[in-house]
């Protein structure tokens, strides 16, 4: 379970559409905005991707069956996860924030974070890879 947090167009979605690519996933990813959850099957693992700012209320949470899909072996993606607290349980939190400059500039922050054992147990591998990522990117 990964939630995303952050403004409306911060990058919830194009972050989403990368890590969609970054599986194999071919088809368009688009904002599940009004359909609340699109499901994607032809990557290498099957992806979730909900957005939870219409959802009215927190019935509507369990109706999404979020937990099940994670269950099944996909990966979930939730933008606006933030706003259920903590109703989804163990989750990578990825906050983004963006600002533009005098010079029509923009900037993005992204802050990582984890709730729960099921990811403090991947903290370390995570911090890792991205921290080889950062390096490879400032060589390169």
């Amino acid at each position: 379970m990964i939630l995303l947090a952050g403004e409306m167009g911060a990058g919830k979605t194009t972050f989403t559409q990368s890590f969609g690519r970054a599986l194999g996933i071919t088809e368009p990813i688009t904002s599940p905005t009004f359909n609340l959850l699109h499901n994607y099957g032809t990557g290498r693992m099957s992806l979730h991707h909900a957005d939870l700012y219409r959802l009215e209320r927190t019935g509507e949470l369990a109706d999404l069956g979020l937990d099940e899909l994670q269950d099944s072996g996909g990966i979930v993606i939730v933008e606006w996860g933030d706003i259920v607290g903590e109703d989804l349980g163990d989750a990578l939190i990825i906050r983004i924030s963006y600002s533009v400059d005098v010079n029509a500039i923009e900037s993005r922050i992204i802050e990582i974070d984890l709730r729960g054992s099921q990811w403090a147990s991947r903290w370390q591998k995570l911090t890792d890879e991205l921290v080889a990522k950062l390096n490879n990117s400032v060589r390169g």
